[in-house]
């Protein structure tokens, strides 16, 4: 195996392999020389998911038009940490360039809770102090007029917005980057920041220390700090620091072990509102994390690594932009989604040394995120009490859907690979999932379904084969008699589509649109060549009815399908073959399904 996961996450985690290795003694079916085993017991149940994980720093454009806001709200967006860093070189109020940050700001934030999110306000961005070096940072030479004034410009603008930020009152004040002055100093902004936003807003949240460390009962640094908070009475309400890298479950148990020993309540919230190095931002790593964040009851928020304008643009680098400029999502993205989907309440997971995992159990459906990108080999994962489930169950059978999530090397990934997907029958409630892991990089999912649904229903996009772009509902249209197109494919809901079996007719689907929620229609019933495929209220007519044939030309993907109108006999087709973006959908005479072409009516369906 190659390892290469710092020492202090595989110490965090040491101890649950023993019990791991122990619950594996006896079991039905063996792990087939795994080399490792993690184990979730649906009949243990937590709280609902609330997506700790899903925050970020910086990654919408300056006026926070960009990225759309489906690459938000697919991932349970929560959380955007802010203050206009990297505009203008030196920039800020200490510069004379306050206004153009504090606007980048504004917007940012605005947008942030249009979304849903909370917004996390850095100050030290807006004075200039983001690692440009600067002229004086506040209190220097005991004179702290400049930052009062600061202070009552920055209180005011917030207080226009209407909105409530997080404070998080000087990003990093440990390392020479951002706080080039003694401890003492910034111990004193802390003391008069935190006063002067509690008398201003009472209600907002204060961050901190947000220190370039990880809590610890030995870094002199973390404790003065504590001891200064604790006797002077400006305790954070939220208790932040950065993991690059960490294990933010041995972070919190030291954050523990430091608020204890000076009487300082918790839990309080906690929140890592910087974690994943570079090397560790990829699906594996970035899946440990979240899995880690939700065991260790913490919110984080994942680090931005991009430089100058870049910082402001594509959410964290979880999206590429082709040549078109149009954001495609990195493997990492597809993780978040997942995790997103994740529904229900939670099930307890119980990790191994390398592996970790976050699972849900909601009625019909139960998902396991795996996380692990310190190394390679076989993972076991160990399905335990699945009668603890709702309505998956059927005849002592379960239906076991794996995907693999791939890396890509940073570059765009269109979606999760199915490397499993069959029906089992369970020994004990229980069945084990074998995932050959053969790149670190990569991650795993896991959905168990209802038996019955390998031919039932499921979300997916439709890929026309002859030009590699998707069906979609232009212009996210609500109106009925839209005519549908293909386009290039993206993340929107307005190309994903569910598939619902209808009764009795085998292998036959209405097909909704998620963004939408109307009906992939013939228009009209009609039975003619090149009548417009449109979307119509749901209304279950047989022109709303698609039959998949399965394509079986040489070189065709299993997941290969013509969408055949169930009232006309013809297939859902882009028009003249085209492969412009926008080219509008009709039905037309099918093909020879054993031919595949023209690939203008083969449509691949990676969700079934």
């Amino acid at each position: 195996m190659v390892q290469r996961r710092t020492a202090s996450r595989l110490v965090a985690a040491a101890a649950a392999l023993a019990s791991v290795v122990a619950a594996a003694v006896g079991l039905a079916g063996p792990a087939q020389a795994a080399d490792e085993t993690i184990s979730v017991d649906f009949s243990v149940t937590g709280a609902a998911p609330t997506y700790r994980a899903s925050g970020w720093i910086y990654g919408m454009t300056e006026d926070a038009s960009a990225p759309a806001d489906n690459f938000f709200r697919d991932v349970k967006f929560r959380y955007m940490r802010a203050g206009g860093a990297q505009l203008d070189s030196p920039g800020g109020w200490v510069s004379g360039r306050y206004d153009r940050r504090w606007n980048a700001t504004r917007a940012q934030l605005l947008r942030t809770r249009a979304l849903g999110g909370e917004f996390i306000l850095l100050p030290h961005d807006l004075w200039g102090a983001d690692g440009y070096p600067i002229s004086r940072f506040p209190g220097d030479n005991g004179d702290w007029t400049d930052y009062d004034n600061f202070l009552t410009r920055l209180i005011a603008d917030v207080r226009a917005t209407g909105a409530p930020v997080q404070w998080d009152l000087w990003n990093e004040p440990n390392i020479t980057l951002f706080w080039n002055r003694p401890q003492s100093q910034y111990l004193e902004l802390w003391r008069r920041s935190y006063q002067r936003i509690r008398a201003a807003f009472p209600t907002h949240l204060i961050v901190g220390p947000s220190c370039a460390c990880v809590p610890s009962t030995t870094y002199a640094w973390w404790n003065q700090y504590l001891d200064f908070v604790r006797a002077n009475n400006v305790v954070p309400d939220i208790v932040s620091w950065h993991s690059l890298p960490g294990d933010p479950v041995a972070n919190v148990a030291a954050a523990n072990a430091t608020l204890d020993a000076r009487g300082i309540p918790h839990p309080r919230p906690y929140q890592i509102n910087e974690y994943g190095a570079t090397n560790e931002q990829n699906p594996g790593d970035g899946s440990w994390y979240i899995a880690r964040l939700e065991r260790a009851g913490a919110d984080g928020l994942r680090a931005n690594w991009a430089g100058g304008g870049n910082l402001h643009n594509d959410l964290a680098n979880l999206p590429v932009r082709d040549s078109t400029g149009r954001h495609q999502p990195k493997g990492e993205w597809w993780v978040y989604r997942f995790y997103g989907s994740q529904t229900g309440r939670t099930a307890a997971v119980t990790p191994s040394q390398s592996y970790d995992g976050f699972a849900t159990k909601a009625p019909g459906e139960a998902k396991i995120l795996v996380g692990g990108g310190g190394t390679t080999g076989n993972i076991a994962v160990r399905l335990q009490r699945l009668d603890g489930t709702e309505g998956i169950v059927r005849d002592n059978q379960v239906r076991v859907l794996a995907e693999r999530i791939p890396h890509n090397g940073g570059g765009a990934v269109s979606g999760p690979v199915a490397v499993l997907d069959t029906v089992v029958t369970l020994s004990g409630n229980a069945t084990t999932v074998n995932l050959p892991h053969t790149n670190a990089d990569d991650t795993f999912t896991i959905t168990v379904l209802p038996p019955g649904a390998t031919g039932g229903a499921f979300l997916s996009t439709a890929v026309a084969q002859h030009s590699q772009q998707c069906l979609t509902n232009p212009n996210r249209s609500t109106a009925d008699g839209t005519q549908a197109q293909q386009q290039v494919c993206g993340t929107g809901d307005e190309q994903r589509w569910n598939f619902a079996p209808v009764a009795g007719l085998a292998d036959t689907f209405t097909v909704t649109n998620r963004q939408s929620g109307k009906c992939l229609d013939v228009t009209a019933a009609s039975t003619a060549d090149g009548a417009a495929v449109i979307q119509w209220t749901c209304n279950g007519g047989a022109n709303q009815q698609f039959t998949l044939r399965k394509v079986t030309y040489s070189g065709n993907d299993p997941d290969d399908y013509q969408l055949v109108a169930r009232h006309s006999g013809k297939c859902v087709d882009v028009s003249g073959i085209s492969t412009a973006p926008g080219a509008v959908v009709h039905q037309w005479t099918c093909n020879p399904a054993s031919q595949g072409s023209p690939l203008n009516q083969t449509w691949r369906l990676p969700g079934r």
